[in-house]
């Protein structure tokens, strides 16, 4: 089964944009999920999330890795904002 990363997008009440990196299984449930305010991981809960970045990989540890990498990119996720 394939899995994702991806990067999602928001912005702070103060109006400055954040981007938040994860991986999932399915990408559609996953960001309902962060949307739907309580499932979502504690940093995302209560905002409205919008994906800006994904991609795909053939097994789960090939993604847990690459979201690893992207986490610490932050050029990349500056360049998403």
């Amino acid at each position: 089964m394939p899995a994702f990363v991806y990067v999602l997008k928001t912005r702070n009440p103060d109006g400055r944009t954040i981007t938040y990196v994860g991986w999932t299984l399915d990408l559609d449930r996953r960001l309902a999920e962060h949307n739907g305010g309580g499932k979502g991981a504690k940093t995302t809960r209560g905002r409205v999330w919008s994906l800006v970045y994904a991609e795909k990989y053939r097994t789960r540890n090939k993604a847990m890795s690459r979201e690893a990498s992207l986490k610490q990119d932050r050029a990349f996720r500056a360049l998403l904002r």
